[in-house]
């Protein structure tokens, strides 16, 4: 899996997530061996990381649960942050 796929599958999730203002990059954290899924709107930004698991098996069809509530964490969170 790649950075590409990943953020295919969180618009496809989400598909307001670059329509409404939210940017949306994913990498890789080779250190702590974690998907890191960054979202900026305004001059708000946030991170959060995903188990290399979870992403796989979303990324597979099989349950996209995981991946679904960190987003939607992270997507709440910076709705809610005060501008900066």
């Amino acid at each position: 899996m790649d950075k590409q796929e990943l953020c295919e599958k969180i618009r496809s999730i989400y598909p307001d997530i670059g329509e409404c203002g939210i940017d949306l990059d994913v990498g890789y954290d080779k250190d702590n061996q974690r998907w890191t899924v960054y979202l900026k709107k305004d001059k708000k930004a946030l991170k959060t990381f995903l188990e290399p698991d979870d992403a796989r098996l979303c990324m597979e069809g099989k349950q996209c649960v995981s991946l679904g509530v960190e987003i939607n964490q992270l997507k709440d969170s910076i709705d809610r942050m005060p501008l900066q």
